[in-house]
């Protein structure tokens, strides 16, 4: 009975996030007239999409971009994921915190900060007289700018599946003669394969989706993805939502083709540890290898975070951007305006992380069910809830929030939270939601199915089992994915400009406005003091909620 409540639950609310603003972007895509309640001229639409000559390059770019941000984040994240999983890394919380700044660090906050960087009379011109302009604004540009805000995803997937499922196996095989590496081939690689596979596809679709980096960068490198061809539908007058609507059924099917490959793959059958008991995990010690792989590490964290959150702060702090980098230039003007303008900035601020804070909560234990339902109950229409879950990846926000508008702006609804703080909530999970049930099942994968029929035999209930075997053991991979869904909702933009209500602002939408009045110092001073605010309440959620784990 319980196990039946919260399957039904949990697809009701799949169906309320996910699936009717799905449903109305199809009809939307299929019925030209649709906004308007008229179903006349069914597909007319299509053949003038396909006739579009820019559809092949939009399409090319978008697969091209999406697939060299997957590879590289693997390799950058995957090694890093692993020192970190399996061996006694100094200060390894400090490393976790700085990985996560990239998901604090809004999309086109970074592509700006690297083009103040990298651009001709950048800072780094400025400092070396090196110019890297054309680097930055071409393919392989975007592709570098998306990977180090994206390869966090798969460095925490891959460290925490490790950590989650220790060494012990490894160590057994090295007992009984295996080398290091073959031990690391044929026993640790195969447990912490669906968390790469899962890390991967998150990355290659969060770079589907991705629309402030190829915005910023592409127009001057001649590079167009589908989510500024989407954009320029809903921007251009006259607006064209069918067109919109139409391109977002491709982004969903590239998705889809994403979540197939990832299960040809890992395979249906998943690799676990015999015991499922959660030991102490000591790493292994490095050695002489400590200081080399520190230095990788910290360069990494350079490049990801330092490099481009100096140039925001140096931004911040400066009075012109014509002024260069002199002490002359150097003014907290930016700051003061921020705390002056009453009823703008700390009231955004304030906004942007109560919506972060319960989009965490709410995808958390929706999150939890599914993957729960899914992986270890293997309910019967288990596939339609991992579908569902997976498919808000792939929509970029325009298109969800478009979604939501003509889902919710209807007269027949006796409560619609249109027009309300609620229609932010809602799309920021309807977003967010695959983090959680991809970290979650990646980890659970991992505990086998014996755990909790064996509790169930000695009389506890299913929610017992769940709480008192399952959630102790896949904490950790819940609490990362609750991290990095608070950290994405407090900068995300495109749905806070198309859901906010009048008199309602985020950040990101505060710090948008501020670009386009040209007070670009001014945004970036508010960008400082939201990453300052969210390392601080992250560290203080990691000092309470690990209290008392290991490592």
């Amino acid at each position: 009975m319980n196990q039946r409540l919260i399957a039904h639950a949990t697809l009701a609310l799949l169906l309320i996030l996910v699936a009717l603003p799905m449903l109305f972007i199809l009809l939307q895509a299929l019925f030209p007239h649709f906004s308007a309640g008229d179903f006349r001229a069914p597909f007319s639409a299509i053949p003038q999409l396909l006739a579009e000559p820019q559809l092949p390059a939009m399409f090319g770019g978008t697969l091209h971009i999406a697939l060299g941000v997957a590879l590289c984040s693997a390799i950058i994240g995957l090694p890093l994921g692993v020192v970190r999983g399996l061996f006694d890394l100094p200060s390894p919380k400090l490393w976790d915190l700085l990985f996560l700044i990239p998901f604090l660090t809004p999309p086109y906050i970074a592509a700006l900060s690297w083009m103040l960087v990298l651009q001709t009379q950048g800072y780094l011109m400025q400092l070396t007289g090196l110019d890297l302009n054309n680097l930055l604004f071409s393919k392989s540009g975007i592709i570098l700018v998306m990977t180090l805000n994206i390869f966090p995803v798969v460095y925490f997937a891959v460290s925490r599946s490790l950590l989650a499922s220790g060494q012990r196996l490894a160590l057994v095989a090295r007992i009984h003669g295996a080398t290091p590496w073959r031990a690391f081939y044929h026993i640790t690689l195969p447990l912490l394969a669906p968390a790469l596979a899962a890390g991967m596809l998150l990355a290659f679709t969060l770079a589907v989706e991705e629309f402030g980096v190829p915005a910023a960068l592409g127009s001057r490198s001649g590079v167009i993805m589908l989510t500024v061809g989407i954009e320029q539908k809903l921007a251009d007058w006259p607006i064209d939502l069918p067109g919109a609507s139409l391109l977002s059924l491709v982004l969903v099917a590239i998705a889809l083709c994403g979540w197939g490959l990832q299960r040809k793959l890992t395979g249906d059958s998943d690799v676990t540890s015999v015991t499922g008991k959660p030991a102490e995990n000591i790493g292994a010690k490095l050695g002489l290898a400590t200081l080399p792989i520190v230095l990788v590490m910290a360069f990494i964290a350079f490049l990801a975070v330092v490099l481009p959150g100096l140039s925001m702060t140096l931004t911040a702090f400066s009075a012109t951007l014509s002024g260069g980098l002199s002490l002359d230039n150097l003014t907290v003007k930016h700051f003061a305006a921020l705390f002056a303008q009453r009823g703008d900035a700390l009231p955004a601020l304030g906004t942007s992380l109560s919506l972060a804070f319960g989009t965490a909560l709410i995808t958390g234990a929706v999150g939890l069910c599914a993957a729960w339902l899914v992986v270890m109950q293997k309910i019967k229409g288990r596939r339609v809830i991992d579908a569902l879950s997976l498919m808000p990846a792939a929509l970029p926000g325009v298109v969800v929030g478009v979604g939501l508008i003509l889902l919710w702006n209807r007269s027949f609804w006796p409560v619609s939270p249109y027009n309300t703080w609620a229609m932010l909530l809602i799309a920021y999970c309807c977003l967010l939601l695959p983090w959680p049930v991809r970290y979650i099942s990646s980890a659970m994968r991992q505990l086998g199915a014996n755990l909790e029929p064996a509790a169930r035999v000695h009389g506890a209930s299913a929610l017992q089992a769940l709480r008192l075997i399952v959630l102790p053991l896949i904490f950790p991979a819940l609490l990362a994915a609750m991290l990095m869904v608070f950290a994405i909702a407090s900068r995300e933009l495109v749905t806070s400009l198309l859901l906010a209500p009048a008199g309602t602002q985020t950040v990101a939408v505060f710090i948008w406005r501020q670009f386009e009045q040209g007070s670009v110092g001014q945004g970036m001073a508010m960008a400082t003091l939201t990453l300052i605010t969210g390392l601080t309440l992250m560290l203080v959620a990691l000092g309470i909620m690990q209290r008392g784990t290991k490592r």
